[in-house]
C-alpha cells in the first residue's frame, strides 16, 4: 500500500534526478566545447579570423553528419560544435526522462503534454514548418 509520503519521495527524487540530469549535462558539454576550443586553438596556432563578414557556405561543420565525423577527426571546431549540440540536447534529454517518469506514475495527462512538446522541439530542429 502507497503512502501519502512515499509518493511524495518519488516526487522529489525524480526532482532530484532531473536537476542532476540538468547540471551534468551543462558541464559536460561545457568541457567538451572547452577542450574543442584548446584543440582548436593549437591546430589553428593564433590565426586571425575575420568576423566581419559571415560566410556560412565555408562552414565544413554544417550537418550533424559532418560534426560526427569532424569529432572523429578532431578538428577543434566541430568538437566545439559537438559540445553545443550537447548543451541542446539536455533539455531535450530531460524531457524525455520526464515523459517515462509520468508514465511510470500512469500521469497520461503529462504524458501527452510532454509528447506534444517533444514533437514541437523536433519540428523546429528539423527547419520548422515553413522550409
Amino acid at each position: 500500500m502507497n503512502t501519502p509520503g512515499k509518493e511524495n519521495l518519488n516526487d522529489k527524487d525524480i526532482q532530484v534526478i532531473l536537476g542532476t540530469l540538468l547540471r551534468a549535462g551543462v558541464i559536460i558539454s561545457m568541457s567538451i566545447v572547452l577542450i574543442g576550443g584548446a584543440i582548436f586553438l593549437v591546430h589553428n596556432k593564433g590565426a586571425i579570423t575575420d568576423y566581419k563578414v559571415f560566410k556560412p557556405e565555408l562552414s565544413k561543420f554544417s550537418s550533424i553528419n559532418a560534426i560526427f565525423k569532424g569529432v572523429l577527426t578532431f578538428h577543434g571546431d566541430a568538437i566545439v560544435q559537438f559540445g553545443i549540440l550537447m548543451l541542446i540536447f539536455t533539455p531535450i534529454a530531460r524531457i524525455v526522462f520526464a515523459i517515462f517518469s509520468f508514465l511510470i506514475e500512469r500521469d497520461y495527462l503529462y504524458v501527452l503534454i510532454g509528447l506534444i512538446i517533444l514533437a514541437i522541439i523536433t519540428v523546429s530542429l528539423n527547419g520548422g514548418l515553413a522550409h
